[in-house]
């Protein structure tokens, strides 16, 4: 965890292929653990929480193989084929192995235990625990946290549930808890969730069904009668990963990138529009559907942006981007404003919180609200140590920020970049960033 020296950057200039999404890869090895047959997953995220969930399902009997690094190989156990874990399922630091865990972990025939490291046992389980008990599961927490103890059931019956909080991972997990079900579940969610799961359920071969009506979604799954059919499935570059690229060639002057095979599905592409309504000039070409997924490649250049206001749905579908959307409103014309961002208090760190204090040490005009916070811009940036706080989106950010300030920025631990983004320095050094590890 040494830290890293970034100094500011004249512009960018390049084209990029990016790893794999991180979604998708999870969801990937999850749902090819539970088919009938042998899943190949190409450009596969070998990331730090993507490799927790390859170590969880192996210590419930799956065979997961890596024959390159970003090629894995599942072998299914079909739907009731898992083995009772030894010990403790480690999900280290991944809130998306945790929870969708819990979903495949219900209705098998054993009692198991999911917890992590420090940081991710203070995260909320509760909201996912409270549906899946509706559904007849028996699921503890620990004072509303992991570690969480299930005692697994045969036989799970279905259920309408209404998601309290939007969210993707506990929607995911009760979609694999409903492949137990005895009757169809239903879930009505009022905000747009991603849907990877659902998409790859259908092409495994599940009847799930979605219909909009008066602001809400609602979501029928009907449990297979059938194992669910192994896939080829080859994963678009992750656009939360796109998102930092994005933002430097939008900051810094005369800069230019391209950004190959890029998933653009709606429900992720929240910044994107966020991005658009500041006046950014990044055009969307080659669109087609890859792993039933829609793609594009992303033409960027240096661009004036305005300040914008965030809130309401455009929130569920950019949350994991907001440490970025920090940067680059400090250097938007006017006032940018986000609320309705609660969520993100409870990510890997108290996201507002410590975007605001770091942000501030480098001399933005920020300030906290409870639901998100408020940036004046354009300000100059200027180099100072900052701390990640061993968050990997927060981590990028401030290298993003230290390519765009005057001086030195210090960042105190970017190694954890490599839970979301292997490469990712690598990748902004081929653009032409410029940074001196200690």
């Amino acid at each position: 965890m040494s830290p890293v020296r970034v100094c500011s950057c004249s512009g960018l200039e390049g084209t990029v292929y990016l790893p794999g999404d991180k979604s998708i890869s999870h969801r990937a090895l999850l749902l090819g653990a539970m088919a009938q047959g042998t899943t190949t997953v190409s450009n596969f995220l070998p990331s730090g929480d993507c490799l927790a969930t390859a170590g969880a399902l192996r210590d419930l009997g799956v065979e997961v193989r890596m024959p390159e690094p970003h090629t894995a190989v599942v072998h299914g156990k079909g739907l009731k084929g898992f083995h009772a874990p030894g010990t403790p399922i480690n999900c280290i630091r991944s809130g998306t192995t945790m929870r969708l865990l819990a979903g495949l972990l219900v209705a098998q025939p054993f009692e198991s235990t999911l917890t992590g490291e420090e940081q991710l046992l203070r995260r909320p389980m509760e909201r996912v625990a409270k549906p899946l008990r509706q559904m007849g599961a028996s699921i503890y927490t620990t004072d509303g946290h992991a570690p969480i103890v299930i005692v697994g059931k045969h036989l799970l019956h279905g259920a309408r549930l209404v998601l309290d909080v939007p969210s993707a991972q506990v929607k995911s997990a009760i979609l694999l808890a409903a492949l137990h079900a005895d009757s169809p579940t239903t879930i009505l969610e009022t905000a747009p969730a991603r849907d990877h799961t659902e998409r790859m359920l259908r092409a495994m071969g599940v009847d799930l069904k979605a219909c909009d009506s008066d602001g809400v979604r609602e979501i029928t799954l009907i449990p297979p009668l059938h194992p669910l059919s192994s896939l080829e499935i080859n994963v678009p570059g992750d656009f939360s990963s796109a998102a930092f690229v994005l933002a430097a060639a939008l900051l810094l002057p005369q800069s230019h990138v391209r950004i190959k095979n890029v998933g653009i599905n709606p429900t992720r592409t929240g910044l994107l529009d966020a991005l658009c309504q500041m006046g950014a000039e990044i055009r969307i070409e080659n669109e087609r559907l890859m792993a039933n997924e829609p793609v594009a490649d992303l033409e960027v250049r240096t661009s004036p942006l305005e300040a914008v206001e965030v809130g309401g749905d455009l929130v569920v579908r950019m949350i994991d981007e907001f440490p970025i959307l920090a940067v680059l409103a400090t250097q938007a014309r006017g006032r940018t404003v986000v609320h309705d961002a609660a969520e993100l208090r409870v990510k890997e760190t108290d996201r507002i919180a410590t975007v605001v204090q770091e942000l501030k040490r480098l001399g933005a005009r920020i300030e906290e609200r409870p639901d998100g916070f408020e940036i004046w811009g354009p300000t100059q940036l200027r180099g100072a140590p900052v701390s990640s706080h061993g968050d990997h989106r927060l981590a990028m950010s401030l290298f993003v920020a230290g390519l765009v300030a005057e001086g030195e920025t210090v960042i105190d631990d970017l190694d954890c970049a490599a839970d979301s983004f292997p490469g990712f320095l690598t990748i902004m050094q081929n653009l032409g960033a410029t940074y001196v590890e200690n």
